[in-house]
């Protein structure tokens, strides 16, 4: 026996609402194009990504925090209202 395990490696990223770690396939990708916030479900858009719950709640925390221009590194603020709109679509679509 070598002493591997069969299993593999998820990666994990820390939700910038909450603050708490998860798998990668459990948080919804946030990029910034131009001045707004855009989610990335397929994580492929260009650019520097955030990670966030796919919940209102934990979107409400980073937006009231100002997580997503730092995470994203952005110098001013960024629009967050279709970020809101596709969270709470996403939302009403998983039972």
């Amino acid at each position: 026996m070598s002493g591997r395990t069969q299993a593999r490696a998820c990666p994990e990223r820390t939700c910038v609402g909450c603050r708490e770690r998860a798998a990668k396939s459990e948080l919804l990708r946030i990029v910034a194009v131009g001045d707004e916030c855009v989610p990335d479900p397929r994580g492929t858009l260009p650019g520097r990504g955030a990670y966030v719950h796919p919940a209102a709640v934990c979107l409400d925390k980073a937006v009231r925090r100002r997580a997503f221009p730092r995470a994203l590194r952005s110098p001013g603020a960024l629009d967050t209202a279709g970020l809101a709109r596709a969270v709470a679509h996403r939302a009403e679509a998983t039972p």
